[in-house]
């Protein structure tokens, strides 16, 4: 059986961030957080950032990195929001927040604004 299905480039992205929210999954259980906000934080944030980046994997469309940028802001906001600022939780909350945060944007500008120089090349 053979199947012509093409791959975006920019699916590698989404495979990064969805490695981020496996972390952050896990994270709770790995670093044995003392606060139980951090720990239902990171845990459903990591399950959404990993559910909308195999989203974006099998169907792109541009709302999925909408939604991982709006979560990787979240990650970095929620540690003052939820209370539990100089934790351990914290460090891993706003580090991938922001690497979550980073790739979406990376991926909607790489989607959206990415020139392509192979159709009309730009003149000299």
């Amino acid at each position: 059986m053979r199947t012509d299905k093409k791959w975006r480039r920019e699916c590698a992205l989404d495979v990064y961030t969805g490695s981020f929210g496996l972390f952050l999954f896990v994270s709770p259980w790995l670093l044995a957080y003392a606060n139980e906000a951090a720990r239902i934080d990171l845990w459903a944030s990591g399950a959404a950032v990993v559910a909308i980046s195999i989203a974006a994997i099998v169907a792109f469309s541009d709302w999925e990195e909408w939604l991982n940028l709006m979560l990787g802001l979240w990650l970095m906001v929620s540690p003052w929001a939820l209370g539990f600022m100089h934790s351990t939780a914290m460090h891993v909350s706003i580090g991938l927040g922001a690497m979550v945060a980073f790739v979406a944007a990376l991926e909607l500008w790489l989607v959206k604004y990415e020139p392509r120089y192979g159709l009309n090349p730009p003149p000299r």
